[in-house]
């Protein structure tokens, strides 16, 4: 009998894919990793926008436009970041990017790996927000590889005080989360709205940074350098 694969969602930071150029030597280790772990496991992996979708929103702001507007540019760039990853990955362009998530699990029930941005529209919701809706809807866990390695008490780039947080509960944060106001493009470690997800629905969820070596220590439940938010 062939053994059940365990289903991970990660979100793929857009500032990881493309933080000024595509990083490609950064993609390329990605690729292997996921290549090597796909062994025991199915991948759905959410694109973020990054500063890309950033500046979209804020020319779009700028301009008055409204935050759904907004919203809807960045999920766009989401949708493309996605696309450019089944590409970089081999996949076969035509089955296109799922927009909602009937579509992520049929293509899931096919591939061990795949690949979409933002789904539908929600107010409030970044690929964040997307990415523990999809880790609540396969109950999995929810890996989020960002450009940071994991949660600090203050932005570590503009604070030499900052303190790691290597495990937190999910009530407290939630706390941490909801004391930002929301704005589409937000830069925040995980959106109001999947911490939200992620306290009801008790996902146990890791932030870590691009080192893959914690993202493959996560998998294979050994010690990692990130944020690990549960109970």
């Amino acid at each position: 009998m062939e053994k059940v694969k365990k289903i991970v969602v990660l979100r793929l930071g857009g500032s990881l894919i493309v933080p000024n150029e595509i990083d490609f030597e950064f993609l390329e280790k990605f690729k292997s990793a996921i290549e090597k772990l796909k062994a025991r496991h199915k991948f759905v992996v959410v694109c973020g926008g990054g500063s890309i979708a950033r500046k979209y929103i804020k020319a779009l702001k700028e301009k008055g436009l409204s935050q759904k507007i907004q919203s809807m540019a960045g999920i766009a760039v989401t949708r493309l970041n996605a696309r450019f990853m089944t590409y970089f990955f081999g996949r076969d362009a035509n089955q296109g990017i799922p927009h909602d998530m009937g579509q992520v699990e049929g293509l899931l029930r096919k591939h061990d790996v795949v690949f979409c941005g933002a789904l539908r529209y929600a107010p409030q919701e970044t690929s964040d927000g997307t990415a523990a809706k999809l880790a609540n809807f396969f109950r999995a866990d929810f890996i989020n590889l960002t450009a940071v390695p994991g949660l600090y008490t203050k932005n570590p780039a503009e604070h030499k005080d900052a303190r790691f947080i290597p495990e937190i509960s999910w009530k407290e944060f939630y706390k941490r989360a909801v004391k930002i106001k929301y704005k589409p493009g937000q830069h925040f470690i995980l959106d109001q709205h999947a911490a939200r997800i992620i306290m009801k629905r008790k996902i146990k969820t890791y932030i870590i940074g691009k080192e893959l070596k914690n993202f493959e220590n996560v998998l294979k439940g050994k010690r990692f350098k990130g944020t690990l938010i549960d109970k």
